[in-house]
């Protein structure tokens, strides 16, 4: 929790520089990474908490339900304020106080219909500060990744590679798609995983070839591509790996396929390092794949950053012009998706480190099963 402060610094230093003397922060990640609170919101529409945040003060404001796990978690610099009946009417209180003339708030975080409940207990309390939208202030900071954070990730990673490598012992060509999720779900939380990143993406075939497949029934194949998306989630940090494989000797389209992913993905990562662009990035293996023989087989992003959520900045695609900078973490995952036929994605986890870059998985992509 030493890094508490240093991050409260960085977020007063942002609310300054935009004239913000009340900032309010609603997401369940940034809860936990300002104040150490982690308790989850369990749907879009319910809050386990407010943060409010001033020049002088942090304040966690939750209920009842939470009080004795809040007071064991959340950090020094944290005031604890235990709501009664209602949390926005009583964030509004709050706020009356404080006697702010600029409110920032999470515009990604909270629903229009609280955002309206908001202002209206703004509009009743007679609290007549201008409300400013603030997408990006703690993203922003939770982009570039402490030390202890990436040994965090790590975990996570060290934790759903060791489960993968388990799995594919006891893989068998009559699992369908879903048994094989489910043992993959159970290896991981034996190694120790909290929860997934994210529910796990078995697909085969025809299924390889939609990027977010649900899994089915589908028995796997031989001569098939089989695909694995998954991920452990360990004290609240998240990791994301892709996986492709063939039990058999694949045709030559999917050997082309492969290999093309393969080598799209290591030029990627040639060119990670302090200063480079993601769009770059980006572009070099696209285009690759697409002079490989697959243009227009590769639809998506090339990698996103993962930390406490899965998919954060920074984005590593055509439009989001990143310059990237020591301490970010991102995935870097390529792939190759033929309709009815079937798909390849390689994905892999990097840091962008002083020099460079550190791939930050332990096993290294693989086109043959042997059973």
């Amino acid at each position: 929790m030493q890094n508490i402060k240093k991050r409260l610094d960085k977020v007063r230093k942002e609310l300054f520089a935009k004239k913000i003397e009340a900032f309010i922060v609603a997401s369940a990640e940034n809860r936990r990474y300002l104040s150490g609170f982690t308790a989850v919101d369990n749907q879009p529409d319910e809050l386990a908490g407010i943060i409010v945040i001033t020049r002088d003060q942090a304040i966690l404001i939750t209920d009842f339900r939470y009080e004795i796990q809040a007071e064991a978690e959340i950090d020094s610099a944290f005031r604890l304020y235990i709501y009664k009946n209602n949390l926005l009417a009583e964030t509004a209180d709050i706020i009356k106080k404080i006697n702010p003339s600029a409110i920032g708030f999470e515009s990604r975080r909270l629903t229009c219909f609280m955002h309206k409940q908001l202002t209206a207990y703004f509009k009743e309390k007679r609290i007549k500060a201008e409300t400013i939208s603030c997408k990006n202030i703690v993203a922003n900071i939770r982009v570039i990744k402490e030390k202890s954070e990436i040994k965090l990730i790590k975990r996570s990673l060290d934790i759903a590679e060791a489960a993968f490598a388990d799995f594919m012992k006891k893989f068998k060509l009559d699992m369908s798609e879903k048994e094989a999720a489910w043992m993959l779900e159970q290896m991981m939380r034996e190694k120790g995983a909290d929860e997934l990143s994210f529910p796990i993406i078995a697909a085969s075939g025809p299924n390889a070839a939609i990027p977010h497949a649900i899994c089915s029934d589908r028995l796997f194949k031989k001569g098939e591509s089989i695909l694995f998306d998954w991920g452990a989630k360990k004290n609240g940090y998240c990791s994301d790996i892709s996986r492709t494989f063939i039990v058999g000797k694949p045709d030559n389209l999917l050997k082309e396929a492969f290999n093309a992913v393969l080598e799209a993905q290591n030029r990627a990562i040639s060119l990670i390092k302090p200063g480079a662009n993601s769009i770059n990035i980006d572009n070099e293996a696209r285009k690759y794949i697409d002079n490989a023989g697959f243009k227009g087989k590769f639809g998506h992003a090339l990698g996103h950053g993962v930390g406490l959520n899965v998919h954060e900045p920074p984005g590593i695609n055509r439009i989001d012009n990143t310059i990237l900078k020591q301490g970010m973490v991102f995935t870097v995952e390529p792939g190759i998706y033929i309709k009815n036929y079937g798909g390849i994605r390689l994905e892999n986890m990097v840091a962008v480190t002083k020099q460079g870059v550190e791939v930050l998985n332990a096993s290294a992509p693989s086109l043959y099963l042997k059973i």
